[in-house]
Formats: structure tokens, C-alpha cells, sequence
């Protein structure tokens, strides 16, 4: 039962134990994915081709040149002409440089820019899922571990009742019924174990496919830092840096300028323009007796050209429309995620709290039920209890034990999901800079924005992540068992007191 201990310590306030070196911690779970899962580096991948966007749009308002060069065979001649050519040789070069092109370019650099600033939001939403996720899947691998060693011990008491039932039944003080009753109690616990052990295997390969590799001997988690002390101070928290809102108003923004790039369409551009020009007749050219034809000839011509659309059949005045609608449907959409962060983080809040009442009337339950099952053993050695009082005793202290360590389970996961709703959970609010440099979206941005050479190009990908299909598959057992005993620990009531604030930085 060394999983129920951590359970049960974990969630007291109590310092960490000290790791063996073959033992995994919440903090190198939490590094080991932020590293390695497939669905962050997927984000931060598509992160990379939304900074191309300030890109793209940056090159419509810079030169363009372009250079044609064309070759010609004259198959059939004008049978009237002396001088026509056989064969010409064509070589132009153009340039043109945008002046003004309605402000169409400006608002579309500052909408591409806020779509990147909200992209960077959404990869922050992307890590403190994640980080949720394996959260949650650390802790259903101990709360499972927990949960197999306390069937596995729910079975050994029964084993030992059934046996001393047998003794008692073969020198007649019990009845067959006693002892029937005492078999199926063993048969039904030995199939709750067959079904925690498979519940830990699950667990453990849910860990498997988030973290990358296979848990070993988990630690109890640090307590969480910076919990809140009412629901609103964690509301107010949530709409200053919950990454999905701070995204839906980013996009919100773009938006309006998309209007800007709409209406665009209607307005006057400016552009200058130079090209020059090489002819070659490659000696082909005919010329008038008497007289020499120059085969080659140069051009040069440069000058600003204004386009102004007249009518384009309402497409503007559509496109605007449209864009303004998708700017309304955008501002809407703050308001829907503003509401759904609210209510997440109330929720969120409450779970946390209740989380921490029932651990503390699930201890009650486990002292009394302990003391119960204690007195009925008791007073069946004296007759004045059933066999059947001993089952029933010894499942109500088995459901208490159940009942405990989920409780601490859920409060752990409430109280992280809490935090990834206010946007604190992210990997420099877990201190897992210490284990390596963390990702930043700015520096690829800052790699590309500039780069105007069409020529450059990134390296092939390749993905970056591990595959675990070398990983050997778990299975639903454990190391050992501890006496119950270990669940007799200092509970903290998280509903009338703030629980300690450690931080995850902390060894």
C-alpha cells in the first residue's frame, strides 16, 4: 500500500520524500512531455506557419522583379519579305515597387501580426492541457496503484477470515452458511481486484502515451502553488491570463483589420515601374541590298502606374460586408469564451474545495469504520456477532479507503485544473526551466520576419517526438503491500482553511 501512503501524504502538506534514484517525480513527468509530446510539438509547429502569415503579407508591399526570356523559331515566312528574321532572341527585365495600394497592405501585416500573437495563446492553451492531461494521468497511475493494493489486501483479510471460518465450522461453532458467506465475499473481492489491476494497467498506458515513457515508482506530488482563496480572486486572475481568452481577443482585433483589407478593394493603387528590354535576331535578320540590318536592339522605359477600379460588380462592397460580420461573430466570441472561463474556473474553484471536505469526512469514515470492523471482530469472538457483521464491516472500511484516496486524487486534479483555468500552468509557472531551454514562439518569429530571399528554405521535417512502441507493455500488478495503517495521517480541511502554497520548482 505505498501508494495509498503517498496518496495520503501528498495531499497533507507534508515535505516530499526523498526519490530513489529509479523513481519518477511529477516536475520530470511534467519535463519529459514538454519535451517530447507529439500534440505540443504539433502546436508549436503550426504556431511556426502561422508567423509565415506577417510574412506573406509584408511581400505584397515590397518589389517585385521578374525577368522573361523568350526564344523564337519562324517556321513559315511571309514569302513578301526580304528581311524577315529566321529566329529572336527576347530578354526582359521588369521591376515594380507598390507605393499605395489602399491600405491594404498596413492592415494586413497588423491582422496577420494579431492572428500570431493569438497562435502564441493558443500554444499556451495547448501546454497547460497538456500538462492537465498528464497531471491527471500521474496521478490515476497512483491513485490506481493505491487502489490495487488495498483489493490486494481486502483479499488477504478475507482469505484469513474464510480460513478461520473453515477451522471454526469444521469443530462446529459456525454453520456452512458462514462459511458460504465468507466465499463469496473472497470471490467478489478477488474480481474487484482483477478489475483495479486492469484499471492500472489503463492508467498506466494512458501515462505511456502522454508523458513517453512508463512510470516508475511515482512520487507523491509537491503541493500546488499560488491556489486562490475565493472563486473571484481566481476569476479575476483568469481574465487577465487565460490563454484561450487572451486568443479570442487577439483574433478579434485581426478581424477589424480584415475589414480595412476588405474595403481596400475599392480604392486607388500606385505603383512604380522601370523595365528594360534585350532583342537579338541572332543574325537571321534580312536587310535591303546595298545595306546592313542591325541584329540586336535595347529598351528602357519607366514610369508610375495608377489603377483605379470603377466597378466590380458589388464584390467589394461584399467582401467588406463579410468581413464585417466575421468581426462581429469574432467579438461575439470573446463574450462566449469570457463565459465559458467563468464558469470553468467557478466549477473548477468548488471541485478543489469539495475535494478537500471529503478528504476530510472520508478520514473520519476510514477511523470509524476501522474502529467498527475492531469492536465487531471483537464481539463475534464472545458470540454476539455474525460472521456476515465481519464482511459487511470489513467492506465499509474497504469503501471508506476507496472514498479516501480518490478524494485525494481529485483534489490534486481539481486544484491543478484550477490553475491551468487561470493560466498558471504553464512551464515557467512549473519551474521547468531548470531542466532545460524552454520553447519560445518569439524566437522562430523574430528568425523569419525579415527574410525576404525567396531561395531560403527550411530543412526537410522530420518529427522530433518519440515513438513508444518499443516500450515494454505494463501490466496491472504492484510492488508489495503495507498494512492500512498507513493511512493514518494529518488531514488538512481545504473548506475552512488555504491550503500551504509550495511551488513546484521546489527539488
Amino acid at each position: 500500500m505505498r501508494a495509498a501512503l503517498r496518496l495520503a501524504t501528498a495531499f497533507a502538506g507534508v515535505g516530499l520524500l526523498a526519490s530513489p534514484a529509479s523513481a519518477d517525480t511529477l516536475k520530470e513527468a511534467l519535463t519529459q512531455a514538454y519535451f517530447d509530446n507529439p500534440t505540443l510539438e504539433t502546436a508549436r509547429a503550426q504556431q511556426r506557419a502561422t508567423d509565415e502569415n506577417v510574412v506573406i503579407q509584408k511581400s505584397r508591399g515590397l518589389p517585385s522583379v521578374n525577368t522573361t526570356t523568350t526564344y523564337s523559331e519562324f517556321l513559315v515566312e511571309n514569302s513578301t519579305s526580304f528581311i524577315a528574321p529566321d529566329r529572336q532572341l527576347n530578354v526582359g527585365v521588369d521591376l515594380s515597387v507598390p507605393l499605395y495600394q489602399g491600405g491594404a497592405v498596413k492592415n494586413g501585416i497588423l491582422a496577420a501580426e494579431n492572428r500570431v500573437d493569438a497562435g502564441r495563446a493558443d500554444l499556451r492553451g495547448t501546454e497547460s492541457a497538456i500538462f492537465t492531461q498528464v497531471v491527471a494521468a500521474y496521478m490515476n497511475v497512483i491513485l490506481n496503484e493505491a487502489l490495487v493494493s488495498l483489493s490486494a489486501n481486502n483479499v488477504s483479510v478475507l482469505a484469513t477470515n474464510l480460513e478461520a471460518t473453515s477451522d471454526r465450522f469444521e469443530i462446529g461453532y459456525l454453520t456452512r452458511t458462514d462459511v458460504a458467506q465468507s466465499e463469496s465475499r473472497l470471490a467478489l473481492a478477488r474480481g474487484d481486484l482483477r478489475t483495479a489491476q486492469a484499471n492500472l494497467l489503463s492508467a498506466r498506458e494512458n501515462y505511456i502515451a502522454l508523458v513517453g515513457e512508463a512510470p516508475t515508482d511515482l512520487q507523491p506530488p509537491p503541493p500546488l502553488p499560488g491556489l486562490p482563496n475565493s472563486p473571484n480572486m481566481a476569476v479575476d486572475v483568469a481574465l487577465e491570463n487565460n490563454p484561450d481568452l487572451i486568443a479570442a481577443k487577439e483574433r478579434a482585433v485581426a478581424a477589424g483589420y480584415d475589414i480595412e483589407v476588405a474595403g481596400a478593394g475599392r480604392l486607388p493603387t500606385f505603383s512604380a515601374f522601370t523595365n528594360g528590354g534585350y532583342q537579338n535576331f541572332l543574325g537571321t535578320l534580312g536587310a535591303v541590298p546595298g545595306a546592313s540590318a542591325d541584329q540586336t536592339a535595347t529598351s528602357a522605359t519607366a514610369g508610375i502606374r495608377m489603377t483605379l477600379p470603377l466597378f466590380q460588380g458589388g464584390r467589394v462592397a461584399a467582401q467588406q460586408r463579410q468581413a464585417t460580420a466575421q468581426a462581429q461573430a469574432q467579438l461575439e466570441q470573446v463574450i462566449a469564451v469570457e463565459r465559458d472561463v467563468i464558469a470553468q474556473v467557478r466549477a473548477a474553484y468548488s471541485s478543489w474545495r469539495a475535494a478537500g471536505a471529503i478528504i476530510a469526512s472520508s478520514q473520519a469514515a476510514v477511523d470509524a469504520a476501522a474502529l467498527s470492523l475492531e469492536g465487531v471482530r471483537a464481539e463475534n469472538t464472545v458470540g454476539n456477532r455474525a460472521v456476515l457483521d465481519i464482511l459487511d464491516a470489513q467492506q465499509e472500511l474497504l469503501r471508506a479507503q476507496v472514498q479516501l484516496v480518490t478524494a485525494r486524487r481529485n483534489a490534486y486534479v481539481a486544484g491543478f485544473s484550477l490553475l491551468a483555468a487561470m493560466g498558471k500552468a504553464e512551464a515557467r509557472d512549473l519551474g521547468l526551466g531548470d531542466e532545460g531551454v524552454l520553447y519560445d514562439p518569439i524566437d522562430n518569429y523574430d528568425r523569419v520576419r525579415g527574410i525576404i530571399w525567396d531561395w531560403q528554405r527550411d530543412p526537410d521535417p522530420v518529427a522530433t517526438s518519440s515513438r513508444t512502441v518499443d516500450i515494454m507493455a505494463p501490466d496491472g500488478e504492484i510492488e508489495g503491500n503495507a498494512p492500512i495503517e498507513q493511512f493514518d495521517t494529518e488531514i488538512i480541511d481545504y473548506a475552512d482553511t488555504a491550503p500551504p502554497e509550495l511551488d513546484l520548482q521546489g527539488d
